[in-house]
């Protein structure tokens, strides 16, 4: 008996160490895609202000349903064209998170001028453009598995 007490007693600061840990990295992110203001500036670049409920519950809900699939082992059959837009989809998320991280951090500018690049602005960016494109595929195209 002491020792199911001693194992359930082990259990329950797991899931608390592990829900707080949770709780401090989904309030960075936010905290983090807060400041960067990617969400204000896409409305106020696309003049959809009217559609704030939408986004803040496309948000929420794409939050929880990403935590979903990643404690789950749910697996679906989808067709290569579901796959391509959910692949878009996760690609110009993450395409305008660095570069709104870059522009927050002016990263390029500072870059470029303590290098003495700046003629070649226009070759570094496609070449930044098309490694990512590059790596993304070869990612999935290699190491995924259909």
């Amino acid at each position: 008996m002491h020792a199911t007490m001693s194992i359930l007693l082990i259990h329950l600061l797991e899931a608390l160490i592990g829900f707080s840990a949770g709780l401090a990295v989904g309030a960075g992110y936010v905290a983090f895609i807060t400041i960067l203001g990617i969400v204000p500036r896409l409305i106020q670049l696309s003049k959809t202000e009217m559609f704030l409920p939408i986004y803040t519950a496309c948000i929420l809900l794409g939050s929880l349903f990403g935590t979903y699939l990643s404690f789950t082992s749910i697996t679906w059959g989808n067709s290569f064209i579901v796959i391509a837009v959910w692949g878009l989809l996760q690609g110009v998320f993450n395409g305008m998170l660095a570069a709104a991280l870059a522009e927050v951090l002016n990263v390029f500018p500072i870059l470029y001028k303590r290098i003495g690049i700046e003629k070649y602005l226009l070759w570094l960016l496609m070449a930044i453009v098309f490694g990512k494109i590059a790596g993304s595929l070869f990612q999935w195209l290699y190491f995924v598995k259909q």
